[in-house]
């Protein structure tokens, strides 16, 4: 029978994975450039998207009518980074085939900006980074990064203020600083 129960389940079940094969393309390099920024590797950062993105999928027909799901993606990449680096008692060390040289003399010229940058994210604590990442990478104002986060908003203005503390005070900064002026 075409119009039985079970084919319209069906047609909307098609419907639903369209649409969320449709958001997926259109946001996943976005979702992938905010998930490195906050863990720091390309491989977990995919690690982190992809299971985002398998809990809104099982979420999506609710995520689909209410007309937000990227909110729900963005919350689950967060919460997830922020339990992973729980779980590992993570101590902000990367496993690296070379080791850094740190030389004065030429540093100005072998690190651009964004690599310092980098250096300067990545040694902040993970909620401290990923409120950083939320407010000024993705440009979410305070109240969206609360949401993103689960927190209340002053808990996101605690957590940018100690970050941007931290960064004035981290000597490497303050290096980087006197080298560039």
């Amino acid at each position: 029978m075409p119009g039985s129960p079970s084919d319209h389940l069906r047609r909307r079940r098609s419907r639903d994975y369209a649409d969320f094969a449709d958001f997926v393309a259109a946001r996943q390099h976005a979702l992938h450039r905010a998930a490195y920024l906050m863990v720091g590797d390309v491989g977990l950062a995919e690690d982190l998207v992809q299971e985002a993105l398998t809990k809104t999928y099982q979420a999506w027909p609710r995520l689909r009518s209410k007309g937000n799901p990227e909110t729900y993606v963005r919350t689950a990449i967060t919460t997830t980074a922020i339990t992973w680096f729980r779980r590992r008692s993570w101590t902000g060390e990367r496993v690296s085939a070379e080791l850094p040289e740190r030389s004065s003399v030429g540093h100005a010229e072998g690190v651009t900006d964004g690599a310092w940058l980098w250096d300067c994210l990545q040694r902040l604590p993970v909620r401290q980074r990923v409120a950083v990442v939320l407010r000024y990478y993705e440009d979410l104002t305070e109240a969206q990064t609360a949401e993103v986060m689960g927190c209340a908003v002053g808990t996101v203005k605690s957590q940018v203020s100690a970050a941007l503390t931290k960064l004035r005070l981290d000597p490497s900064v303050l290096q980087n600083q006197a080298v560039t002026r």
